[in-house]
């Protein structure tokens, strides 16, 4: 037997195993992917946030009316519109936002942010914002897992079933 058809065998096996393993780490990646979802996987997008009238009034009041969600979570890339419907002047970190006006602030990298808010009674805003889960994403999961588990499955593919033979069998070499 020649070189290259002594280790055929376990190119075919190496390929077919390398197959399995990329299908089966995909089909895994997609079902955890799909059960463990969470707000930040999505595309960025528009957010509006709303300072209602009479804001002002009831900040200085002590009366606390959130007007964001105290689980939102951004995303990197999200634009935040803050739009004033009071008849104050209010301030959300580097924005301010006259009264009757609107202002933009662009998220655009993964961190978490607290900035002066002068329309919470603590005065002050946190804003969580992730980094996106996005199809290169998990493509890169597949890339990182898929050659560990092909060698995983290479190698007990070579003691369960060896290659000529049942395990506690020898192979009968060829006479020529």
């Amino acid at each position: 037997m020649t070189n290259s058809t002594a280790f055929k065998p376990y190119l075919w096996r190496l390929g077919l195993v390398t197959l399995l393993s990329i299908i089966s780490v995909a089909v895994f990646n997609e079902i955890v992917h799909a059960l463990l979802k969470d707000p930040s996987d999505r595309f960025p997008t528009t957010i509006q946030l709303v300072i209602p009238a009479g804001t002002a009034e009831k900040v200085a009041a002590g009366q606390d009316e959130p007007i964001l969600q105290e689980d939102m979570v951004y995303v990197a890339g999200d634009t935040l519109v803050v739009q004033n419907q009071d008849v104050v002047s209010h301030q959300l970190g580097p924005l301010w936002v006259p009264a009757g006006a609107s202002a933009r602030l662009v998220l655009d990298r993964a961190e978490n942010l607290l900035y002066t808010c002068s329309f919470e009674v603590d005065r002050s805003m946190g804003l969580d914002v992730r980094q996106p889960t996005t199809m290169v994403t998990r493509l890169v999961a597949l890339a990182v897992a898929a050659p560990t588990v092909t060698a995983l499955l290479f190698f007990y593919s070579l003691v369960i079933f060896p290659v000529g033979g049942r395990p506690g069998h020898q192979a009968v070499p060829e006479n020529r």
